[in-house]
C-alpha cells in the first residue's frame, strides 16, 4: 500500500502534543499547509471581489480556486458549489428556499439515522408550510437503512428526501444511489448530508444521484466552513431571500454577505493536501480519487483492528454491525461505567474519544441510548495502529 501514515503525520503540528485524536468525526486536526494558506490570505492585500485593483483580483481568485477545489473533491461543477458558514447554516438556508414551493398536503421524508442538521431544518420548514413529515427508521441492530422502508414512504406528494451518506454516530452508509433513484422516480428532490462520508471516501455527486450534497471542510482537514454542491440549472430554479444589491447570479445568490476569503483559501489547501496523500499523476480530481481510495483502505484496516480489539473486551457493547459497510467510526459503551466516565478516563491517558449523541439525537434515541449517547472513536488520516492499541489498552483498564 502506498499510504504512509508516518509521513502524513509530520504535516500536523497539533499531533506534537502527544494526544491520540479519535475525535475526528467532530472535527479533524489540520495540516500545516492549511494554516499557512489561511494566514497568507489574511495578511495579504485583499478587498471585495472585483477586477480593477490587485486586492480585488486576489479575492476573486481565492473564490474561484475554492469553487474549483470543491468541485474536484465532490465530482461537481464549480458554478454549482455554494459556500456557507457551516453545513447546518446551508441546510437551513436551502430548507427555506425549497419550502417556498411546498403546499399544505405535500410530504417530505427524513430518517432517524441522520444528524439533526439534516432533520430540524426540514422539520421546521415542513411545520411552517403545513407539510407532512414521513420518518424512515433504521435497523438498531445493524445500523442499516433498508431501501424498502424508504420506498414505502414515497408517493406523488413527496417533495424532498433528506438522508445522510454516512451516519456520524454509527458510520453506517445507506445505499444513496438507490435512495436518490427512488426519490427521483417519485418526483422528489434529494438532499444528502455528506459531512461524515466526504473525509473517508472518494465522492462523486453525480454517481450518488444527489440533487444537493452538503459537507463541511473542517471534517476533511480544512477550516470551519460548509459547502454544498448542486447542478447550476437546479440552483437557478430557487429564489432565496437576499439583499437587493447583491448579485442574482448562481451560485453567489445563495451566499449572504462577503465570503470568508481566508477560509476559502484554507479549504483549497485542504483539498490539495488530500490530493497528495499518496503519489499520483493527472488532474487534481484524478489524484483525489486515487488518494482517497488508498486512505479508505488504510482507515478500514485500522477500523478492523479496533473492532477486533473491542470485541475481545467482555464489558464493551458495540452499536451497529462491524461487518456492514461504514466509515471508520465506532460507537460503544462499557457496562457498569457511564459514557462520560469512559470519556474522562480516556482523557487521562491522552486519548481524545468523547461521549455524547453528537447531535444525532434521533439516532441515539432509536438505539436506546437516549439523550446521553455513547463513546465515539473515529479513525482519521493520521491515526496509527499504535494509537488504536493505546485506545484498546485504556478501555481494557476499565
Amino acid at each position: 500500500m502506498a499510504y504512509d501514515v508516518n509521513a502524513i503525520r509530520e504535516h500536523f503540528p497539533a499531533l506534537t502534543g502527544g494526544a491520540a485524536h479519535f475525535d475526528g468525526p467532530g472535527g479533524s486536526q489540520v495540516p500545516r499547509q492549511v494554516g499557512e494558506a489561511v494566514a497568507a490570505t489574511l495578511c495579504a492585500a485583499i478587498a471585495n471581489r472585483g477586477t480593477i485593483t490587485a486586492a480585488e483580483r486576489r479575492a476573486d481568485g481565492v473564490v474561484r480556486e475554492a469553487r474549483q477545489a470543491g468541485a474536484d473533491l465532490l465530482g461537481a461543477r464549480p458554478d454549482g458549489v455554494v459556500f456557507g458558514r457551516s453545513m447546518t447554516q446551508l441546510t437551513y438556508d436551502f430548507s427555506r428556499a425549497l419550502a417556498k414551493n411546498w403546499q399544505p398536503g405535500d410530504e417530505i421524508m427524513v430518517t432517524r439515522l441522520d444528524h439533526d442538521a439534516n432533520l430540524r431544518p426540514w422539520l421546521q420548514a415542513a411545520e411552517a408550510r403545513g407539510v407532512t413529515v414521513r420518518w424512515a427508521d433504521f435497523d438498531p441492530v445493524t445500523g442499516e437503512l433498508p431501501l424498502p422502508a424508504i420506498s414505502a414512504l414515497l408517493g406523488d406528494r413527496t417533495r424532498l428526501v433528506a438522508v445522510t451518506a454516512a451516519s456520524n454516530l454509527l458510520g453506517s452508509r445507506p445505499d444513496i444511489p438507490a435512495i436518490t433513484a427512488a426519490a427521483r422516480e417519485a418526483g422528489a428532490l434529494s438532499y444528502v448530508d455528506g459531512v461524515h462520508l466526504t473525509p473517508h471516501s472518494p465522492v462523486d455527486v453525480a454517481a450518488l444521484g444527489a440533487d444537493f450534497y452538503a459537507c463541511s471542510a473542517y471534517k476533511f482537514l480544512g477550516p470551519h466552513l460548509g459547502l454544498l454542491a448542486a447542478a447550476p440549472e437546479l440552483l437557478e430554479t430557487l429564489r432565496p431571500d437576499k439583499l437587493l444589491p447583491s448579485t442574482d447570479a448562481v451560485p453567489e445568490r445563495f451566499e449572504l454577505g462577503t465570503l470568508p476569503y481566508e477560509l476559502l483559501a484554507g479549504t483549497t489547501a485542504a483539498v490539495d493536501f488530500l490530493a497528495g496523500l499518496v503519489p499520483g499523476t493527472g488532474s487534481r480530481r484524478a489524484r483525489l480519487t486515487q488518494s482517497l481510495t488508498e486512505l479508505e483502505a488504510y482507515e478500514t484496516a485500522m477500523l478492523t483492528r479496533l473492532d477486533k480489539g473491542l470485541a475481545e473486551l467482555p464489558r464493551v457493547v458495540r452499536y451497529g454491525s462491524p461487518t456492514r459497510a461504514r466509515t471508520p467510526t465506532v460507537l460503544f459503551t462499557v457496562t457498569g461505567t457511564t459514557p462520560t466516565a469512559v470519556y474522562e478516563h480516556l482523557a487521562t491517558r491522552g486519548i481524545n474519544a468523547p461521549a455524547a449523541t453528537f447531535y444525532a439525537i434521533e439516532c441515539s434515541r432509536h438505539l436506546g441510548l437516549g439523550d446521553t449517547g455513547a463513546v465515539r472513536a473515529g479513525i482519521a488520516p493520521y491515526t496509527t495502529a499504535a494509537e488504536v492499541d493505546r485506545l484498546l489498552a485504556a478501555v481494557a483498564e476499565l
